[in-house]
C-alpha cells in the first residue's frame, strides 16, 4: 500500500453513512436441517450419507428463516409462497431501512433515491412503495427496484448508487436488500443444484445509506465495475415452475471464476492506479465454499483477507443479494481497516455476471 493513499483516488467518491442488517426470528441449525431432510427427501438410503456430507462440506452452521423448519417443508402453491414473501419482505425491509436511517442520523425525507433489491420473490407494488408509505419518504423520491440480478444485486446496487451520486453529490441514496431463499425449498426436487442451495441459503435483509458528499469517517465507494462473462447463461439462475423457484447452479461456475475473474478485478484497479497487493480488505459474496475458494485462487488471496465472507457464510449462510452487505457491515464494524486502506467488494449473479466496487476506508 502506498503511503500516499489519496493520489489514486478518483473524484466523486460516494460515502457510506450507515449500514444495518436484520434476520428473521427462526434459526435453522444445520444439524436440525439434516435430521429433517433424512426423513423427507425422495432419494435412496444409499445416497443419503453423501447428501449429509454435502451439508457438512457447506460449512454453514446455522441460517435464519421467516418460517420454522416444519413449515418450510410443507408444499405450497406459487400464490401462497408469494403471499408469504410479500408479507415478510415488507417487515424485514422496514426494519433494515429504519435501523440504517437511525444509525446514519438521516431522516427518511432526506432520501432522494431508494434502491430495493430482491430476486427470491415478486411483488407489485414493489417494496420501495411500501417503505415510502410506512417510513415517510418524500412523494418525489426516486425509486429503483432491482429484481433479476440474483446474488450480485447487492454489489450492483452499490454501483448504481455511486453512479447516481456522481451526478447528484448532495443527494442521499438508500439501498434495501431483502432475500427469502428458504421459501424456495422444493421437497420433491432432489437435484444436486437444489440440494446445494438447501445446504447454503438463508433469509436476511440489509440496508445501506450513501451520499456524494465527503465523509471524515466510514467507507467511500471510489469506483464500480460490471462484467458479463461470455457464454455462461446456463451457469446460474432460477427456473420458475408452478410450485415456485428452482435453482440453477452449474458445477462449472467455480472454474469460470477461477479462470476469468482476475482480469475483471485488474481492469477496475488499473483505473485507480493500484494493484491487487494494495487491497487490504476483501468484501466478497459468501456464495459457498467452492465460490470463495475460486476467488482466492483467482486473485492469489490468503484466507485472512477473505475471512469476513467465510464468517458470514458460517453464521448466516448465503442470503443472496443481501449477503455481501452483511460482509461489508462486518468489515466496517468489526475489522475496521486503517484509514486509507483500500477494499474490494464483489458479488456474482446470473448472466454470468460480476459486480465490483473499489472501497477506501476513511
Amino acid at each position: 500500500m502506498s503511503a500516499d493513499s489519496d493520489r489514486h483516488s478518483p473524484a466523486g467518491g460516494s460515502a457510506i453513512l450507515g449500514i444495518a442488517t436484520v434476520v428473521p426470528e427462526h434459526c435453522l441449525e444445520q444439524d436440525s436441517v439434516k435430521r429433517k431432510l433424512r426423513s423427507l427427501l425422495p432419494i435412496p438410503e444409499r445416497r443419503l450419507d453423501a447428501v449429509m456430507a454435502l451439508f457438512d462440506n457447506a460449512l454453514v452452521q446455522r441460517r435464519f428463516s421467516v418460517l420454522p423448519l416444519e413449515q418450510l417443508c410443507v408444499s405450497r402453491s406459487l400464490s401462497e409462497t408469494m403471499a408469504l414473501y410479500r408479507e415478510s419482505t415488507i417487515v424485514l425491509g422496514r426494519r433494515a431501512a429504519a435501523d440504517c436511517l437511525t444509525a446514519s442520523g438521516v431522516s427518511a425525507r432526506a432520501v432522494d433515491l431508494i434502491i430495493t433489491v430482491s430476486c427470491t420473490g415478486f411483488m407489485i407494488p414493489s417494496l420501495d412503495a411500501y417503505l415510502a408509505q410506512d417510513l415517510g419518504f418524500r412523494p418525489d423520491v426516486r425509486r429503483l427496484p432491482i429484481t433479476e440480478l440474483g446474488c450480485g444485486a447487492g454489489a450492483a446496487a452499490l454501483g448504481r448508487a455511486h453512479d447516481f451520486l456522481r451526478g447528484h453529490p448532495e443527494a442521499h441514496v438508500l439501498i434495501v436488500a431483502v432475500e427469502l431463499p428458504t421459501l424456495s425449498f422444493q421437497r420433491n426436487d432432489a437435484s444436486t443444484a437444489q440440494l446445494v442451495s438447501t445446504a447454503l441459503f438463508g433469509d436476511g435483509a440489509a440496508a445501506v445509506l450513501l451520499t456524494g458528499r465527503p465523509s471524515g469517517s466510514g467507507v467511500t465507494v471510489l469506483d464500480a465495475e460490471t462484467h458479463l462473462f461470455p457464454d455462461t447463461l446456463n451457469l446460474l439462475g432460477f427456473d420458475l415452475h408452478n410450485d415456485g423457484l428452482h435453482v440453477v447452479l452449474a458445477k462449472e461456475l467455480p472454474d469460470t471464476l477461477r479462470t476469468a475473474f482476475g482480469a475483471v478485478v485488474d481492469r477496475l484497479l488499473a483505473r485507480t492506479g493500484i494493484t491487487r497487493t494494495d487491497v487490504e480488505c476483501c468484501v466478497f459474496h459468501p456464495g459457498g465454499t467452492r465460490i470463495l475458494q475460486a476467488i482466492e485462487e483467482a486473485l492469489g488471496l490468503d484466507r485472512a483477507r477473505t475471512q469476513p465472507a467465510w464468517d458470514v457464510l458460517r453464521e448466516y449462510g448465503n442470503m443472496s443479494s443481501a449477503a455481501v452487505l452483511f460482509v461489508l457491515e462486518r468489515c466496517m464494524k468489526q475489522l475496521r481497516p486503517r484509514p486509507g486502506a483500500y477494499g474490494l467488494l464483489g458479488a456474482f449473479g446470473p448472466g454470468l455476471s460480476a459486480d465490483l466496487c473499489l472501497l477506501r476506508w476513511n
